[in-house]
């Protein structure tokens, strides 16, 4: 069937009427909005973060950085074949990790400090033991995981000996370290999975798709439990609320998101006030009550959840931020960026 098909034709129609149908019985359903029912609330004050330290040691683009269980250690991934473990307090690099592929599009660092993993073009997620070095004295690897039909876009460890990864061939998998065994091996998305969220209790995750979607997953089912539609463009990153019950969404179309899992449907929407820039990650407060998005404006921008108000930007970067990560602790914000520096916000 090609695209101009027909029957293609129809069905897509077909489709967009129910997604239609269903946003229209969703606003039916709501008696309020989220900024009404926030409206008496005070202001929150501004948030008045610089950068503590600016890490260097990169040669290319920084593509994806993710703090460790500790609020102190965070792993950045880079174009320039490296990845490097900073101890985000001093600004020391702890270890400089070499890749086989420089094509690294995406970086976990495993709760328990003990693993890094990574992965992209190369179409494998390669997990790097951080205490225990090879001959050459870098981190040990101790599983290449093989068995992708595209690049490896995110990835997450749930513990020490689980792994959780979305890829170019729109699939979600789940691995064994132990054995180097996939466990779970699924369709997700009608596109790219380009950013995955764990739930704060452990029980379920979100995903962020090419195709514009962002999927609710339960850990023991292979079956999406709800799927949301809104964005026009594609969802470049997803974070869960630290209160497990809504997450926050960044996408190509310009736009931040809200989305509440027990309403089934979008909160709110956040745009910067004087620029239009698509935005490449997102983070929320220890409270959730404070929004941050990674932007290709060079700033991170910064909303207030309840009221909808933009906070004002973290500025520095002087070029695309491609990814941040908050701290466990709510301390500080990791940020990386194509200008090959990483920047750490307190």
């Amino acid at each position: 069937m090609g695209k101009d098909d027909p029957e293609t034709t129809a069905l897509k129609k077909e489709l967009d009427d129910l997604i239609k149908k269903c946003q229209e019985d969703q606003k039916k359903q709501q008696d309020t909005t989220l900024e009404e029912a926030c409206g008496s609330l005070p202001d929150p004050p501004k948030v008045k973060m610089t950068t503590k330290k600016n890490l260097k040691g990169h040669i290319n683009k920084v593509n994806s950085v993710h703090y460790s269980g500790d609020s102190r250690h965070c792993v950045t991934g880079s174009l320039d074949g490296k990845l490097i473990i900073w101890d985000s307090w001093t600004g020391n690099k702890v270890q400089v990790i070499p890749l086989r592929s420089a094509w690294v599009m995406s970086v976990a660092f495993a709760p328990s400090g003990n693993f890094v993993a990574c992965g992209g073009m190369d179409n494998m997620c390669t997990v790097y033991d951080v205490n225990n070095r090879d001959s050459t004295g870098s981190a040990k690897i101790v599983r290449e995981l093989l068995g992708y039909e595209g690049f490896l876009s995110s990835c997450r460890f749930l513990d020490d000996k689980t792994l959780i990864t979305g890829s170019g061939d729109m699939k979600i998998c789940m691995w064994d370290l132990e054995s180097g065994r996939k466990t779970t091996d699924f369709p997700a998305h009608a596109g790219d999975v380009v950013s995955i969220s764990l739930s704060p209790d452990g029980k379920s995750y979100i995903t962020g798709s090419v195709d514009k979607t962002c999927k609710l997953w339960d850990f023991r089912e292979e079956k999406a439990r709800q799927t949301f539609f809104g964005h026009e463009a594609d969802v470049n990153s997803v974070c869960f609320h630290p209160s497990a019950e809504a997450f926050i969404t960044a996408s190509e179309d310009k736009t931040a998101r809200l989305w509440d899992l027990r309403s089934d449907q979008q909160l709110a929407t956040y745009k910067p006030p004087n620029s239009n820039p698509g935005f490449t990650s997102c983070g929320l407060s220890l409270s959730g009550r404070f929004m941050f998005c990674g932007s290709d404006d060079n700033f991170i921008h910064i909303w207030d959840t309840l009221k909808g108000q933009h906070n004002g930007t973290l500025n520095g970067h002087e070029n695309r931020v491609t990814s941040l990560s908050v701290a466990p602790s709510g301390m500080a914000v990791a940020s990386c960026s194509w200008d090959q520096s990483v920047r750490i916000w307190v």
